[in-house]
């Protein structure tokens, strides 16, 4: 029940997840195994704190296995794919009918091998606006954002009496994955305006904010978790976490900047990107996260492919604060933090 008073909270999404037995999962030596060997996989940039997480798991489950990811543009990390560079990629779109066959088309040519493609939506993630404690704006309409992104509202005085001056929209970098969803999802096909720089990292993204009273930056929500939780917990901490029986909990938002709650033009409630907001369709802007992969399951890169969309992959995904793929829900009412 949605209460004025009250916000369901990332904390408040849990996930009750088939995961019997997961805390007695021993690591058993074996060369020639889906849990050895070293592997490697391109991962676009804005999901690296999680992908972070999910490595640290895997390697301190499974000793002998090690995963050297790079992250990059979504488009290095198609390149990457089909120059037949890596095995594995994480992306936020699925390859289309056309890509799959041609992908298997020319590992079979250039490789003399039967391949198959597996792709696996892992998570759905929130597009957050966030701009300095300082600014006045608590929330903005799907029109005002997409006014913002195309340089048609140049000023925070356009949007409601403000004394601030320009509108500085700040992305890691025009050419990521992030852009692309503003211009396709939110523009239509309309390029990105003049008022829209690139920081050239998602945490320079929030230094920027941080610092700048006019700036509203561009994110994915697990970036802006209080204050990265799992990401400062030792390797050991982390695996001990969610290796344990049991549901796990989502992550708050931080306090450190401002998080803005986004309403479609036609409502009139406004939401931030909690878990369950996602969860439910009430956070209007969010997108798929894809894990694609032509390993098999006997090596390694095909058991960390199995591991990201197993229980304890989506475990690790709840507990940065974007949805998990495969999640059972229960729900908790929180007092929303003032």
């Amino acid at each position: 029940m949605k209460n004025s008073r009250y916000s369901v909270l990332a904390a408040a999404v849990a996930v009750s997840m088939a995961v019997a037995g997961t805390s007695c999962l021993k690591y058993e030596k074996d060369p020639h195994s889906s849990t050895s060997g070293t592997t490697t996989m391109v991962c676009d940039n804005t999901f690296e704190n999680i992908f972070n997480q999910e490595v640290d798991v895997f390697e301190y489950q499974y000793p002998d296995a090690h995963i050297l990811v790079r992250y990059g543009t979504q488009a290095e990390a198609l390149d990457s794919l089909f120059s037949l560079n890596t095995r594995s990629i994480v992306i936020s779109r699925d390859l289309t009918p056309e890509e799959k066959r041609a992908l298997k088309s020319k590992y079979k040519k250039e490789r003399g091998a039967n391949i198959n493609v597996r792709s696996s939506k892992i998570a759905v993630d929130a597009v957050a606006f966030i701009v300095n404690p300082k600014n006045t704006c608590e929330k903005l309409t799907v029109s005002e954002l997409a006014d913002i992104m195309s340089g048609e509202s140049s000023q925070w005085n356009d949007l409601e009496p403000s004394e601030l001056g320009k509108i500085n929209v700040v992305l890691d970098q025009t050419g990521s994955s992030l852009a692309t969803f503003l211009t396709d999802s939110l523009l239509h096909g309309k390029p990105l305006g003049p008022n829209v720089y690139s920081a050239g990292s998602i945490p320079e993204v929030f230094k920027i904010v941080e610092n700048n009273v006019n700036a509203i930056g561009v994110l994915g929500v697990s970036w802006i978790t209080s204050d990265m939780d799992s990401a400062d917990m030792s390797r050991e901490e982390l695996a001990e976490s969610v290796l344990a029986d049991g549901a796990v909990m989502g992550a708050t938002l931080t306090d450190k900047v401002k998080v803005l709650k986004v309403n479609r033009d036609n409502e009139v409630t406004a939401y931030k990107p909690y878990q369950q907001y996602i969860f439910d369709g009430s956070y209007p802007l969010f997108r798929q996260i894809y894990m694609i992969t032509t390993a098999s399951t006997s090596n390694v890169a095909g058991g960390f492919y199995s591991f990201v969309t197993g229980p304890i992959g989506q475990k690790i995904i709840m507990k940065t604060g974007i949805l998990p793929a495969r999640v059972s829900v229960q729900q908790v009412e929180l007092p929303e933090r003032q």
